[in-house]
């Protein structure tokens, strides 16, 4: 008898996923220039540790450096520069006053705060990991000098490569002026493309998933943009509210297309390629050329092909149609605005001591303190190599832990080989130098794999090291890293620490939320209403999905996923996204005249998925209020609401609250 192969596991395969991304060769070359040129410069003229602490802030600096606008690289390295050298003050602090043991609950205090931090948003998630990262190697690393300066050194460091970010950019577009957001706004009309073609096919939720990614970063690159012209009191110029029209352009004509996706039906290759023509006016300026011809088969069709007018008619006009949007001086609210735009967004329960912040701060400062106990008991000089490790790997939205634990270690064994190698093969004072050098110009390059951006990471902090007289054997980072491996897999698999319905229930419960008040604003709205509240609501339901997705594939990866204690995330979310697609092609065919349903028939589709959302959030409210059946049957004349009922039936059975 032949048996099916069974499965890898997620969290054995996870170790060996790899991302296929474009090589960003700017950024290859700006970290050629950061890190190894500094610590160059400070051992040429024989002053090492600021050579040592600036090409820390640049390596730092260069972990965040990823393609976007020059705001939004100001917004994802400046904040955790600043982070940066706050952390190396506290850490520096530290060691002047000779804290000894003291240590301990510090490195505590600052884990919980990192951590907490993690629940906030990508960018404040980063500044946090960095602030510990640097506290603890400014209260270990022997390097001379007041608190003060080392962290102004390493804030230097940061800037340097922010600079060079300004500086040493890729080529210009032909389009002009706002280059990077006209860049982002392109990759919105390619990303919709990609979605056209694939739509009837098997990778048309995957493509709708890469065009809400890209509407995701251009809307964030014009909104900074717009905040950093409210906050300087500076008028809006034409090409900024042109920009902005044909953003709005390409929002509606995505709404269209989703309708389109949730048909399933395979579309003509012209139909495809109409908005890579406006992708590629964008970047060259020109007129996008002849479109596809307008069809009426069915109301999407007929929404998508009016929608593709509008754009044209956008991208005709060489002067804006309007005037709104023109900076008047910044109020209080504009400044609030740009300070959550700096480190994400705020939701519900996702505050610094809400569940899940405080969930994710324990874990992060019992590893933290963990990790420096032990590496103080071991050894009083060099300890830190041990919780740097540790802070490099408990961060709960870095990915699984496993993978991370097992990455990091094959990493840092790689790295420790090749700068041994480097050492034997190199001679002179100048080779940490080159070594430090070619990490930065790898460390780019190495954010498809962790593994890789350990080995990159690694051959810095041990030139760094080296530079700063601490020459111990390979084998005792080697060492180190192993007990900080141990460390982390223990405690971060601590029931309590590791529960996926704390880390991932809520960000799951958000998406519903954000699902439901879609689907409520669409089935409620009045006909002929302005669509501007709807596109809104749309965009903010696919981010949250977006976030819970990706909470969800980092639970369903783990070692100790405890799936029988747990609903099917990936299953419920899969589910709220169909939901949102359904709902806006609902909208669309609505827009065009379809069957209304009535009052009743939208309350109850909403207050059932208002009550999944609740019995997610508190599992004691699923023997209270279990969801109706009468909820959930069809609506009578409105296939895409039928398609709602379904899909709430489906996450129903998967979630466990019937």
């Amino acid at each position: 008898m032949i048996r099916a192969p069974r499965a890898v596991p997620a969290w054995l395969a996870h170790p060996f996923r790899w991302q296929r991304l474009p090589v960003p060769w700017a950024a290859v070359a700006r970290g050629a220039l950061c890190a190894g040129p500094l610590l160059g410069a400070g051992l040429a003229t024989g002053h090492p540790a600021p050579g040592v602490l600036t090409g820390l802030g640049s390596m730092l600096a260069g972990v965040n450096d990823r393609p976007g606008t020059r705001r939004t690289g100001i917004v994802h390295i400046g904040l955790p520069a600043l982070a940066s050298a706050l952390g190396m003050l506290i850490g520096a602090s530290l060691q002047a006053v000779g804290a000894g043991w003291w240590v301990v609950p510090a490195l505590f205090a600052v884990g919980f705060v990192s951590g907490a931090g993690s629940v906030a948003g990508p960018v404040r998630s980063n500044a946090g990991m960095q602030m510990l990262a640097t506290t603890v190697l400014g209260a270990g690393m022997p390097l001379p000098g007041a608190p003060w300066a080392k962290a102004l050194y390493v804030l230097a460091g940061c800037l340097w490569l922010l600079l060079l970010r300004l500086v040493v950019r890729s080529p210009r577009p032909a389009g002009g002026a706002l280059s990077g957001e006209r860049a982002a706004v392109a990759t919105v009309f390619d990303a919709l493309s990609g979605a056209l073609a694939a739509a009837g096919g098997p990778g048309a939720e995957a493509a709708r998933r890469r065009l809400t990614a890209a509407l995701d970063r251009a809307d964030e690159a014009l909104r900074l943009r717009r905040l950093t012209g409210r906050l300087l009191r500076r008028t809006a110029t034409p090409q900024e509210l042109l920009l902005a029209e044909r953003f709005a352009a390409a929002t509606a004509l995505c709404e269209a297309s989703v309708a389109l996706l949730w048909e399933a039906r395979p579309l003509p290759a012209r139909v495809a390629e109409s908005p890579r023509r406006f992708a590629d006016a964008l970047r060259t300026g020109q007129p996008p050329g002849r479109l596809s011809a307008p069809e009426t088969s069915t109301p999407a069709r007929g929404a998508f092909d009016q929608a593709l007018l509008d754009a044209a008619v956008a991208f005709a006009r060489r002067e804006p149609s309007t005037t709104q949007g023109a900076a008047e001086p910044a109020p209080v609210p504009a400044v609030r605005e740009a300070l959550r735009a700096l480190g994400g967004r705020s939701r519900p329960g996702r505050g610094l001591f809400g569940p899940a912040g405080r969930d994710y701060g324990l874990r992060v400062a019992v590893c933290i303190a963990a990790s420096a106990a032990v590496a103080l008991l071991l050894r009083a000089d060099h300890w830190y190599w041990l919780p740097a490790t540790a802070t490099f790997l408990v961060k709960p939205d870095l990915g699984p832990l496993f993978s991370r634990t097992v990455n990091r270690f094959a990493g840092t064994l790689a790295g420790v080989l090749v700068f041994a190698g480097a050492g034997e093969l190199l001679t002179g004072s100048w080779w940490p130098a080159l070594v430090a050098g070619a990490g930065g110009a790898l460390l780019p390059f190495a954010v498809r794999h962790f593994a890789l951006q350990t080995v990159a990471i690694t051959l810095m902090v041990l030139s760094f090291v080296y530079a700063g007289g601490a020459r111990q054997a390979a084998t005792e980072r080697i060492v180190d890293t192993s007990i900080a491996c141990v460390i982390v897999l223990v405690v971060g698999h601590l029931p309590r620490l590791a529960d996926p319905r704390r880390r991932v229930g809520q960000r799951v419960t958000s998406a519903l939320r954000a699902t439901e008040r879609f689907l409520r604003h669409v089935l409620e709205a009045e006909p002929g209403a302005d669509t501007t509240e709807r596109r809104a609501l749309r965009r903010a339901a696919y981010r949250a999905l977006g976030e819970a997705r990706a909470a969800a594939e980092t639970a369903a990866a783990e070692l100790l996923a405890a799936r029988d204690r747990n609903p099917d995330w990936l299953t419920v979310v899969s589910a709220a996204e169909r939901i949102v697609d359904a709902a806006t092609a609902c909208a669309v065919r609505l827009d065009h005249g379809a069957h209304r349903p009535s009052l009743d028939e939208a309350e109850r589709l909403c207050r059932a998925l208002a009550a999944m959302a609740d019995a997610l959030e508190d599992p004691r409210r699923r023997r209270d209020t279990p969801v109706p059946d009468r909820d959930l049957r069809p609506v009578p004349d409105c296939a895409t609401l039928t398609d709602v009922a379904a899909e709430l039936e489906h996450i129903r059975g998967y979630a466990g609250t019937g």
